[in-house]
């Protein structure tokens, strides 16, 4: 890590791939004796989407109180798709903060010049006008719904387009129908899960707005937790891998905002703390990949293999397992007819 740069700090990759190597950690102490009843919990069906709850509160939290924790592209991403500019987002932190209310007059410009005429009350308790002018909230996730819808269709057509072009181009004229039919349908999906996303955070936070009539960061922190909910619209095999790359920015967020606040403890301060995420993370990788290869999604695991140049002995990866299994079970069953 140090060949890319003495001063490049790389705190979003070392995270990454320590939620990565958690992962392979987990998967083995669930398999343990020793640890199996300790990490039972982590075998429950929906982890995926609490873990997304969890990471939601912060991310979520930081977009509108505290961008600056967010590594910068992802920053851009959220300010793309939460669909509010950057005065309002303004308004909504100093009223969840406890601050005077200093950009009132710009927030009304910024409404102005899309034809909306409002006088906001910089007595109020709740940021709902400031958020959505003379809209109802229903009204206001009805439209921001198919907005924000419009918004994701862009992000995933190439996620789903260019693998039907490039990694299934054989198939691609025999099974044409199929293969772009299943690229259009998880392009919808996608989409809809961002879309629902981004418009469940503002339609939450509203709601306990109205229902507690106050605004302040303990109050924003629980209307973004069940945004991740949304989840469970996209394909169960992508729940845990969208969970774990938000995670890991809620990590990296939740541990700026503790050092900026002077919270952090001296003794986490290490100058290059990425470096000593990373070297933990790939040891307990390559731990797993030399004595625990069974707990490798297969795809993984050969992607391993070929960096490595150690091809696996036959039957080794999860995959050829399962293979070999149904293939003895076929041959027994064959041989008990023929008996």
């Amino acid at each position: 890590m140090l060949l890319t740069g003495h001063k490049t700090q790389h705190t979003s990759l070392a995270i990454y791939i320590l939620m990565r190597a958690s992962v392979l950690a987990s998967r083995c102490g669930i398999k343990s004796k020793r640890f199996g009843n300790i990490c039972k919990p982590l075998t429950w069906s929906h982890g995926d989407i609490f873990l997304m709850c969890l990471s939601s509160s912060q991310i979520l939290s930081a977009y509108i109180l505290k961008q600056e924790s967010l590594p910068p592209s992802y920053k851009s991403f959220l300010n793309k798709h939460g669909g509010k500019d950057v005065v309002i987002l303004e308004g909504v932190k100093q009223i969840a903060s406890g601050l005077p209310f200093t950009n009132l007059g710009l927030i009304e410009k910024y409404y102005k010049s899309a034809g909306i005429d409002i006088k906001l009350d910089p007595n109020m308790k709740v940021p709902c006008s400031i958020i959505h002018a003379n809209q109802s909230c229903t009204g206001h996730g009805i439209s921001f719904l198919l907005q924000a819808y419009a918004r994701a269709l862009p992000v995933y057509i190439p996620v789903y387009l260019v693998p039907a072009l490039i990694v299934h181009r054989e198939n691609l004229s025999n099974r044409p129908y199929t293969i772009l039919g299943k690229s259009i349908l998880g392009t919808a999906r996608s989409s809809l899960f961002l879309s629902v996303y981004c418009t469940s955070a503002w339609l939450w936070t509203c709601l306990l707005f109205r229902i507690f009539k106050r605004c302040n960061i303990p109050m924003v922190a629980a209307g973004t937790f069940p945004t991740g909910m949304a989840l469970a619209i996209e394909k169960k095999s992508r729940r845990m891998e969208i969970s774990l790359y938000c995670f890991a920015r809620a990590i990296e967020s939740f541990f700026t905002c503790l050092d900026d606040v002077g919270y952090l403890p001296q003794s986490l301060k290490i100058k290059r703390i990425d470096i000593a995420v990373f070297s933990l993370s790939t040891a307990i990788i390559m731990h797993c990949y030399a004595q625990e290869r069974d707990v490798f999604r297969s795809k993984y695991l050969n992607v391993l293999d070929w960096v490595f140049g150690v091809p696996p002995p036959p039957c080794e990866t999860p995959r050829c397992k399962k293979d070999e299994i149904d293939t003895s079970e076929a041959f027994t069953f064959g041989a008990t007819k023929i008996a």
